[in-house]
């Protein structure tokens, strides 16, 4: 036999598995088979998997369908997983069999593996703790895949998004605040508008962040709902009665969730639609932050030849050829993640369609689309509110410059002498490089004291 390797067996035969392995011949021939993409399923993931293999030891444990030693073995070698042990273990590319079933035996044997050396020394093997008799006992991937995709999916939401967003939202309401009394040009097709204050723009950024909190947060009840219990095909056979409630219970004292069994299961594992919901929720909140980063891109543009009307944070050189050039960093760089986050829900709706009669069978690939999109969301929230949106500072003279500059003022003249007077102003102010009020003087439109009244409030509502 080939140095540093052990023979396993499996219903196929055997298999030559490396002899640090706790796993053994199911997971060797998913590594031989698959490698599509040489991307492993997310670690948050696979805790989640470990969490519910865990409690369903301990469930079987106390009502006496595994026998003691071997249930705490289990339990133990699993608790080891969800803490973040043996990450090595778990060598499966995402793109496998559709319901995950060899991500489901990697992580039972690798949990049986680590059970038989907590209770005989020997690394691996399936006695005394088999990793489908006792590992696997009351379940099966077509039940604990997708549980173990929405649960990770509903903690991530939980512990990550939604504080990364009330930090976002905090502090763009801190600045609504803080620029409350700037007054700015508005613009509308990329073309000078109305005057708005800079506060008003950025209580628009703070609403939109505070609606998408309350999207993600409409998601608990659906993602909270999953189908452990159902077993192959939903019908539950091989699951003792009580089983799914009894785990569940458990995993919700310990996480602070509301995990429970779904009300039909032959739609909780025929149809993943929840998690193409879910999808669709984190790219609209992806969408809202491409929207503020880009607009705090533009009105710090500059120094010099652009907008300028904010100075954001300097973190790093921007240029490698040009002197003291700094970038929009954050910015770029969270607009670039909504990117991905988009293109994600596309990879989510097409994976949803995978609903194939009493399985879904792109589950691999959801788990880690849907992941990968709720850690860059929680991540670009965070660097947008920390590394940007904190730091940043008004420009005030440019504000009331470019205000002052601005022919739209010449709205404001409407009322005093018609739209068609109002735009002769305008189009004289343009080709002479004056001012609106200068242009109003020099026509005879109005007098002094009656522009003053039609310019005495810009801002409705500001005093100014």
């Amino acid at each position: 036999m080939e140095s540093g390797m052990r023979v396993e067996r499996d219903s196929l035969g055997e298999v030559r598995v490396p002899e640090s392995a706790y796993y053994g011949a199911q997971t060797q021939r998913a590594v031989e088979n698959f490698g599509l993409g040489n991307v492993t399923m997310p670690r948050e993931f696979l805790r989640v998997l470990a969490l519910i293999k865990e409690k369903a030891a301990r469930v079987h444990g106390k009502e006496g369908r595994l026998d003691p030693a071997i249930a705490e073995a289990v339990a133990r070698a699993a608790r080891g997983v969800k803490d973040g042990l043996h990450w090595d273990q778990f060598p499966v590319d995402v793109y496998q069999t559709g319901s995950g079933t060899s991500t489901n035996m990697n992580m039972n044997e690798v949990i049986a593996g680590r059970a038989n050396e907590i209770l005989t020394g020997r690394r691996g093997g399936r006695d005394p703790v088999h990793p489908n008799d006792h590992v696997n006992l009351g379940q099966s991937s077509n039940d604990v895949i997708p549980t173990a995709i929405r649960m990770a999916a509903w903690i991530a939401v939980k512990d990550r998004c939604l504080p990364a967003l009330k930090g976002l939202h905090e502090v763009l309401r801190e600045k609504a605040s803080q620029f409350r009394d700037v007054v700015k040009i508005g613009r509308t097709h990329l073309q000078d508008a109305l005057p708005v204050t800079l506060g008003q723009e950025f209580s628009g950024y703070a609403r939109q962040v505070e609606l998408g909190i309350e999207r993600l947060q409409s998601l608990e009840a659906r993602l909270c709902e999953v189908p452990l219990g159902g077993t192959a095909v939903g019908t539950g056979v091989g699951a003792p009665p009580g089983f799914a409630r009894a785990v569940l219970d458990e995993i919700n004292r310990e996480t602070g969730c509301r995990f429970r069994e779904a009300a039909d299961h032959f739609e909780a594992q025929g149809a993943q639609d929840v998690l193409v919901e879910a999808s669709g929720m984190v790219r609209t909140v992806a969408v809202s932050l491409a929207k503020i980063a880009n607009d705090i891109r533009w009105l710090g543009s500059g120094p010099r030849c652009g907008l300028g009307e904010l100075r954001l944070p300097e973190l790093q050189p921007g240029s490698s050829i040009m002197p003291g050039k700094v970038n929009p960093v954050i910015p770029e760089a969270v607009i670039q993640a909504c990117a991905r986050i988009v293109g994600n829900d596309q990879t989510l709706a097409l994976a949803g369609q995978g609903g194939v009669f009493e399985l879904n069978l792109m589950l691999p690939l959801m788990a880690h689309t849907l992941l990968e999109s709720l850690g860059l969301l929680a991540n670009a929230a965070r660097a947008l509110a920390e590394r940007c949106v904190a730091g940043i500072e008004a420009d005030r003279v440019r504000c009331a410059s470019m205000v002052e500059q601005s022919l739209a003022l010449a709205t404001y003249l409407v009322p005093l002498v018609g739209y068609d007077r109002a735009a002769e102003v305008a189009k004289k102010a343009h080709r002479d490089g004056i001012t609106v009020r200068e242009a109003a003087l020099a026509l005879g439109v109005a007098s002094a004291e009656d522009l003053d009244r039609a310019f005495r409030e810009l801002v409705p509502g500001t005093g100014f």
